[in-house]
């Protein structure tokens, strides 16, 4: 697969687990399909450019807590992905929760995929 069907791909896999992440979990809300490939777009951007610096900046406290902070930071990102598109995020929990699912849910997706 070229790196441009991979990236693809891999934006498809996150629009879709955005959109059934919405079903999933009460307080995350996008109004449809194409804003969640939107969402799928900034959120593989933000990923790529400031979860790597909040990775190594909060790496003692990741360290501490044996990597579950890490699910905060994953939280963050999706909160900023929020300011930026149609994707609505209604408190901590269902931000963090829907982090959560959506890691989940990419991750099924992209094993049923590569199968």
């Amino acid at each position: 697969m070229g790196l441009r069907t991979g990236f693809l791909l891999r934006w498809l896999i996150n629009a879709v687990a955005l959109y059934l992440t919405t079903f999933v979990v009460q307080g995350v809300k996008v109004p449809g399909f194409g804003a969640a490939v939107v969402a799928a777009l900034v959120l593989g951007i933000v990923n790529a450019v400031i979860r790597p610096v909040l990775l190594v900046l909060t790496l003692p406290l990741n360290i501490l807590t044996l990597g579950l902070f890490t699910f905060v930071i994953n939280a963050a990102m999706l909160y900023i992905v929020s300011w930026v598109t149609l994707l609505r995020l209604e408190g901590f929990w269902a931000t963090f929760l829907g982090a959560i699912v959506l890691s989940v849910v990419s991750a099924i997706l992209t094993r049923v995929v590569e199968a």
